[in-house]
């Protein structure tokens, strides 16, 4: 890196991410995943017991496997979340690492007469999100051979005489690749992709990324309030799977059709508001936005405001004007549509001018 492009990023933050954010969405990005959390089940009955527990069907995964759940009481409002692999000896949940106490305790909870042992090994190793168009060449370029990689698969390969667990996550826009290594190894393959090209990135860049995708997070959008089908998160329901915690309130809405609310996004003409600013309809109150982002999209002069929240059904079915404090808030489908320049440029001409 020159020293006049360390100069401009050093008195230009937001310029920073920017470049970040065209990475992630033109080239690679990756970044240290520091508040990720794991925890391991073990014991005969971690299957069956399991599979109760949560939203998505535990019983069908092979070994490898993995799919997205929802944690629920039994009322059916949503405790949190988390992505669940199936391996030979036990399961692994990957949440973030605030969920860890809350799900530790409401599972535990649970646990009666099954032979069930559950276990906290967030530290067990590093975590790196490695994102964009260009991410799996570039991870084959480092030699971690991922040619089609299923998505919610656990694969080991082996690095540098490392073991290096992978899996491609929920990527609605670009690649999301999920690598798992001690520390030791993750600071060293961190090393050799940023010599290959990719951009390392920081918080603001893949919470933007987040939101273009539209993929609610838990405790922001997601709140212990909220109804599994009020998030239009279906990739967490399996609806054949029999009997769960909260099953009979996701059920009774399957039968009847839809919910009063729904998850969406939002194109925001006027002011940025505040995450939880109202959304209001013919002088009534339709919903909130949960998560706001003024977000300087690759190739594009102006910045735009980016929107994600809940807004009630028939305000949509009206079509109504959404309005909030300081402006107009315009429904849009998930994940955000982005200009075409936004979605081609050489990874190299990237990483040159971060």
């Amino acid at each position: 890196m020159s020293t006049s492009a360390q100069s401009e990023i050093a008195v230009s933050p937001t310029s920073t991410a920017a470049l970040q954010l065209a990475a992630l969405l033109q080239g690679t990005g990756l970044s240290q995943e520091k508040d990720s959390g794991w925890i391991r089940v073990t014991g005969e009955d971690r299957i069956r017991w399991l599979n109760g527990m949560v939203t998505n069907s535990i019983q069908q995964l092979k070994a490898g496997e993995g799919n997205y759940n929802f944690l629920l009481s039994v009322q059916g409002r949503i405790q949190g979340d988390a992505t669940i692999f199936a391996r030979v000896d036990d399961l692994i949940m990957k949440t973030s690492s605030a969920q860890i106490p809350v799900l530790m305790a409401l599972l535990d909870r649970f646990i009666i007469m099954d032979d069930v042992e559950l276990a906290d090994i967030s530290g067990t190793w590093s975590d790196i999100l490695v994102a964009g168009p260009q991410a799996a060449s570039l991870l084959q370029r480092v030699g971690l051979a991922i040619a089609d990689l299923e998505p919610l698969t656990l694969h080991k390969f082996m690095w540098n005489d490392a073991e290096v667990s992978i899996y491609l996550a929920h990527s609605p826009l670009v690649s999301r690749y999920e690598l798992s290594a001690d520390a030791s190894t993750s600071a060293k393959l961190t090393n050799a992709l940023q010599a290959a090209g990719a951009v390392a990135c920081e918080e603001q860049s893949v919470e933007w990324l987040r939101i273009l995708e539209g993929t609610p997070q838990f405790g922001r959008d997601i709140r212990d309030r909220e109804l599994a089908q009020e998030t239009g998160q279906t990739r967490a329901l399996h609806f054949a799977k029999g009997c769960y915690l909260g099953q009979e309130i996701v059920e009774r809405i399957r039968s009847r059709g839809n919910v009063h609310r729904t998850f969406s996004g939002f194109r925001l003409e006027g002011e940025l508001p505040v995450a939880g600013a109202l959304l209001e309809a013919d002088g009534k109150q339709v919903g909130e936005l949960t998560s706001v982002a003024a977000i300087p999209l690759p190739g594009e002069t102006a910045t735009r405001y980016f929107g994600l929240g809940y807004v009630r059904r028939e305000a949509l079915d009206r079509g109504s004007a959404i309005v909030y404090p300081g402006g107009v808030a315009l429904p849009v489908s998930l994940p955000f549509s982005l200009p075409a320049a936004s979605s081609a440029q050489p990874a190299s001409e990237i990483s040159e001018r971060v």
